[in-house]
């Protein structure tokens, strides 16, 4: 194989395309690559921060849920203090006619019974 002047021209166009493609196409990717790189730091800080605003959020949900429930509970509780008193009243009241008709010594009929029972209640 003979070196001529088409070989050498060759190697000459080759170098040169080889030159070419590193100094643009491979320094292009190099930006492409740091570009890339950029957006990905951008996207993992923007999830970041909504993560951590998520967390907030589910922190204050919890604080409200927490008082709704505490709200409900000291109403169920009013609620049970007050249907006890009631039958507590009634129980007293029960309990005060009877000693009433015991000493008395004689039945009181249902009307005077119910009147009875209401001032009492009333004045419990």
């Amino acid at each position: 194989m003979d070196i001529n002047l088409t070989l050498i021209g060759q190697t000459i166009a080759m170098i040169v395309f080889v030159w070419f493609c590193v100094k643009f196409i491979c320094a292009e990717a190099d930006e492409i690559v740091n570009d890339a790189r950029k957006q990905a730091t951008s996207i993992l800080d923007q999830a970041h921060a909504r993560a951590n605003e998520i967390v907030s959020e589910g922190k204050s949900d919890g604080v409200k849920e927490r008082e709704r429930q505490i709200t409900a509970a000291k109403a169920e509780i009013e609620q049970e203090i007050n249907k006890a008193r009631e039958e507590l009243r009634g129980q007293v009241s029960a309990i005060a006619i009877a000693s009433a008709e015991k000493i008395l010594k004689r039945e009181i009929d249902d009307k005077a019974h119910e009147d009875i029972l209401g001032k009492l209640a009333q004045e419990l």
